[in-house]
């Protein structure tokens, strides 16, 4: 494996020597073309070069594999030092370190730069559900907690059953593992299970949810973001409704470990030019992202947290020993 990944490396510094461009940054995506890993490096280097965040063309190479695992672990075993390197991560990357899915490598083996953009996490029920507020639903829970059930478009274990789950217990419920889930292929199948009466409620994200509002087949219940998202003002915010829970699916970076700090504010830097321009305003409205800015050591302890916490809450559910 490490002669693979050598290997792999050697042939990145190939490429950047034909072009020309030795010097140049490289953002890894830690998955194929397309996707958004894939994304969050080709517009944030882009949109780096093009504000004159950085000075020559962000190169931009794709190594999918284990869920992140193959260019984390290409990172911590072979580019521990690169200043020159910046990878794109999102909160699955968070998750799976939590849940130690990437073979024994930990969250502290990198540094976390930044984020710039989120998918917000949201909590939706069906039009004609009982439940008007969050609280509504936390209290129906409470009562009765075996009687009501979630549908996500995770697997039990997954980002969208964390999330409830970090409700319940800001919100006092102990005993986490009595609420049930319902994992499905994505969040148009949760939806329309959680209209058919199968579930009470839907965890998602705000992007698998826009239709079914505009449609009036669901009404959510909170939005799970810092403040209210631009274009969905009348959706309240779960901290809002006393339940102090963030959960988005952010877009950022990490860098290698062994980096010195101030190459870690420089990226830090760039990554919050980025996050001002007008340029990045343009590919969230597009993309349908919301606003979600943290960065630098703001950002670090942002993801420190929610590793403990998810980390926490898979041992509750038997995710993980």
């Amino acid at each position: 494996m490490n002669r693979k990944f050598a290997s792999l490396a050697g042939a990145v510094v190939v490429s950047f020597g034909v072009t020309g461009a030795a010097s140049a940054a490289e953002c890894i995506a830690p998955a194929n073309p397309g996707g958004g890993w894939d994304f969050t490096c080709r517009q944030i280097g882009k949109i780096m070069h093009d504000i004159g965040a950085v000075d020559k063309p962000v190169q931009v190479t794709n190594m999918a594999g284990g869920g992140g695992g193959l260019a984390f672990t290409h990172v911590v075993t072979e580019r521990s030092d690169d200043a020159d390197l910046i990878v794109a991560a999102s909160s699955a990357t968070s998750t799976r370190l939590a849940q130690n899915a990437y073979a024994g490598m930990t969250a502290d083996q990198v540094r976390f730069v930044g984020a710039i953009g989120a998918d917000p996490g949201v909590v939706v029920v069906a039009a004609d559900s009982p439940y008007q507020s969050l609280n509504d639903l936390v209290d129906a829970i409470k009562a009765n907690p075996g009687q009501l059930a979630f549908a996500g478009g995770s697997a039990v274990g997954g980002f969208d059953h964390l999330k409830p789950l970090m409700i319940l217990q800001r919100a006092g419920i102990e005993d986490v593992k009595a609420v049930k889930y319902i994992g499905v292929d994505g969040g148009a199948d949760a939806i329309t299970q959680t209209v058919g009466g199968f579930t009470q409620a839907m965890s998602g994200d705000m992007s698998e949810i826009v239709g079914f509002l505009k449609s009036g087949d669901v009404r959510a219940l909170a939005v799970l973001t810092e403040e209210r998202v631009p274009g969905f003002e009348d959706i309240p915010t779960a901290k809002e409704q006393g339940i102090d829970v963030v959960a988005v699916n952010w877009r950022g970076l990490y860098v290698p470990k062994d980096v010195s700090d101030d190459t870690f504010n420089m990226w830090a830097d760039r990554l919050q030019k980025v996050a001002d321009s007008a340029e990045w305003q343009e590919a969230m409205a597009a993309n349908g992202l919301a606003p979600f800015t943290k960065v630098g050591g703001d950002f670090q302890s942002y993801v420190d947290g929610v590793v403990a916490e998810i980390r926490t809450l898979s041992k509750e559910i038997g995710v993980i020993q």
